[in-house]
């Protein structure tokens, strides 16, 4: 092929790639709205040529249900052939059926290496899911200080249930000096995005003056958000932060917990 031929066959790549990449905007709109049947008109065809995530895409919607039949067989085989293109939402979502032994044997060690794969490739639900396993130690061996490597970074890309892991990790001293200052910090953080654990352990913080100078509204406004919010976590504090308080305060604590959470903090 002479040059003339060689900057042909490029414009044609970068014709189809700039073609398959506003069919997939396409597609990802219509799946936003709900249509999943014209995503996966759209999904499909070009999976079946290889473009990894909408490999991924469809793998997403057998394992869901979403415009099709649920399948965990096919789910499977989509997700394998995303994941092993590289694609890292394809290796997260591989590693969540393996985690759940949903249309393969339940795999732990496997499910982390595919974690692994997607969080060092920027995922950030699969560094968190990674940062967890690690914590736990069940399914894989307990490292604490990687723990808080992954924790931090899927936090820093706003996951709050990471930053509410980095917040036990400093009150339990996993790896780290005990430091309660810093634990209520990553609280406070996670709190602000909604996550209802964070809320009870900020709760229990303002309650206990630890880490935090003692504040029975708050503590008793973040306890009533994270009971609402479904955390088992609140339970514990609710009552002994009733007893302490006067009538008004709790009115002002329960008005509080009613409030729109305030916009969380950079």
């Amino acid at each position: 092929m002479g040059w003339l031929g060689t900057i042909a066959a490029r414009r044609r790549k970068a014709d189809e790639e700039r073609s398959a990449a506003d069919l997939m905007a396409t597609a990802l709109d219509a799946a936003g709205s709900g249509d999943y049947e014209t995503a996966l008109a759209i999904w499909g065809p070009l999976a079946h040529q290889g473009v990894a995530r909408a490999q991924n895409n469809v793998g997403v919607c057998f394992a869901e249900g979403m415009g099709v039949t649920r399948d965990a067989a096919l789910a499977v085989k989509w997700l394998t052939l995303a994941a092993d293109a590289g694609d890292a939402f394809g290796r997260r979502n591989l590693a969540d059926l393996y985690f759940k032994g949903e249309g393969v044997a339940s795999d732990a060690v496997r499910a982390a290496e595919l974690y692994r794969a997607a969080a060092e490739a920027g995922d950030a639900p699969a560094q968190d899911m990674l940062s967890w396993m690690l914590l736990e130690g069940e399914m894989i061996p307990f490292d604490p200080v990687e723990a808080k490597r992954w924790a931090e970074t899927a936090a820093a890309q706003g996951v709050a249930a990471a930053m509410t892991r980095l917040g036990m990790i400093y009150h339990n001293a996993l790896g780290v000096e005990r430091d309660a200052a810093e634990a209520a910090r990553w609280w406070d953080k996670a709190a602000a995005r909604g996550d209802a654990d964070a809320q009870a352990m900020l709760g229990a913080a303002y309650h206990l003056g630890s880490g935090v100078p003692r504040d029975p509204v708050a503590a008793l406004a973040w306890l009533l958000r994270a009971h609402v919010g479904g955390s088992a976590l609140a339970e514990a504090f609710i009552a002994p932060a009733r007893t302490a308080m006067s009538a008004d305060d709790i009115a002002r604590a329960e008005k509080l917990a009613d409030a729109p959470l305030p916009e969380a903090p950079s």
